[in-house]
């Protein structure tokens, strides 16, 4: 779960993260020849202001956020509203809406979903506090040893399978997706259904068509699940949920709620594994460095974290009333941008923020949020790094790419960014 929670809400009936996709130039969403540095329109931006216009292809105008500083500040301040039902996000208008009348002004009748991804407390506040306690580190840390026995196995599997593997499923994937599913209480032999269709709905390329009918159905196969756990109430996640929750959840917010947690769980720490591999493959120092002193394993996720910037858009707040920022003004209804990528390599932040330095001093970098939105899983997905890059690294010594790294194909075509695929060899 390495992004913030209101990153994670891929199923969202409040925003569309391909709808926000439509309206960036290209060239600030797709990474160019380095595929682990930010979007060459994004870095072009550089030294232009930590806040800055930014005219949208639907022809409304938003506000850039590329400053360390000042997208803390933005994640901080509850005049920066989260909620997508009730303030009108610019990067989610059609191009005859722009034109329309003012933004709602916040009142509205109380909320009845569960995406508390997009909602500001005390709504917010409710819900997530649900789930806080499934998610504390000491609760984590006792997750390690079965999260160490996920990693062995599966890296055992490629050894057994031969000198060759597509890290992505055989490795990437499956480690997250076993730990998320038995904390929620998802039969694991349903991960192609909730896999496919998750995948379905962040792949910018697909038609409104296709997300339309994965939503559903992942929709679907959480109600169900949602159902059996009324029924038949286990020692999980989503049975605490249904039956535990004071005063009750009704079984759509529940099945919200799961939606987020099960996206989530899967496909951001995944992609840092696979593109975190790449990233450690292509810099054979840094690995070197790595494989010499093994205690480098928590800087290492740290900088991989800040370094890599999964989120390819970052996320979007609208202001609630007329806030400057940065030296800025920004007038009440304006939707702010924060781009995740370029503020954790803001060069007031960082001395070369453009190099990969896994010795570099530990400081705080935006990979999971900030702010009451701050990553839940946060924890859980620094355990499985850590876990899954030293078993990786520690059982397969001559780990290499079996293609050229220009063959590997980037997830340019998705709201999460990673590999499809990382073959890798070890003969």
């Amino acid at each position: 779960m390495s992004s913030s929670d209101e990153q994670a809400g891929i199923s969202a009936p409040a925003e569309s993260p391909t709808a926000m996709r439509r309206v960036l130039p290209e060239d600030m969403v797709e990474r160019g020849r380095c595929p682990f540095d930010p979007p060459p329109g994004l870095a072009a931006r550089r030294g232009a202001g930590a806040v800055q216009p930014l005219p949208l292809l639907n022809g409304a105008r938003s506000w850039l956020v590329t400053g360390f500083d000042e997208a803390r500040s933005v994640l901080a301040d509850q005049r920066f509203s989260s909620d997508r039902m009730r303030y009108r996000d610019a990067t989610q208008l059609q191009p005859g809406e722009v034109a329309e009348a003012a933004p709602p002004t916040g009142a509205a009748q109380p909320r009845e979903d569960g995406m508390f991804v997009f909602m500001d407390p005390p709504e917010h506040t409710r819900l997530r506090r649900l789930l806080t306690g499934q998610f504390t580190v000491r609760r984590m840390k006792a997750l390690e040893s079965r999260i160490t026995e996920i990693a062995v196995e599966h890296v055992e599997a490629m050894r057994a399978a031969g000198t060759e593997a597509d890290l992505v499923p055989a490795y990437a994937l499956p480690l997250p997706s076993l730990v998320i599913c038995e904390m929620l209480g998802v039969d694991y032999a349903d991960r192609a259904e909730f896999q496919e269709n998750t995948a379905t709905s962040l792949n910018v390329t697909s038609s409104d068509e296709e997300r339309a009918i994965a939503g559903a159905a992942l929709y679907e196969f959480i109600q169900r699940l949602v159902a059996d756990k009324r029924a038949h109430p286990a020692d999980d996640m989503l049975s605490g949920l249904v039956h535990d929750a004071d005063p009750p959840l009704t079984d759509a917010q529940v099945v919200d709620m799961a939606l987020v947690l099960l996206g989530a769980g899967h496909e951001t720490t995944a992609n840092m594994l696979g593109l975190g591999t790449f990233a450690l493959l292509e810099n054979p120092d840094q690995l070197a460095a790595l494989r010499a002193d093994p205690g480098l394993i928590d800087a290492a996720v740290e900088e991989l974290l800040r370094y890599l910037s999964i989120i390819q858009l970052g996320v979007t707040r609208v202001a609630t009333e007329d806030v400057t920022l940065g030296g800025v003004d920004i007038p009440a209804g304006s939707t702010v941008v924060l781009a995740t990528p370029e503020a954790n390599r803001d060069p007031r932040s960082w001395a070369e923020p453009d190099r990969l330095d896994l010795r570099r001093a530990r400081t705080p970098h935006l990979a999971f949020g900030h702010g009451v939105h701050q990553c839940l899983g946060q924890q859980l997905a620094r355990i499985e790094m850590r876990v899954g890059f030293a078993e990786l690294f520690g059982r397969l010594p001559g780990l290499r790419l079996a293609v050229p790294a220009e063959e590997v194909p980037l997830r340019n075509d998705m709201l999460i960014f990673g590999v499809h695929s990382l073959p890798v060899t070890w003969a």
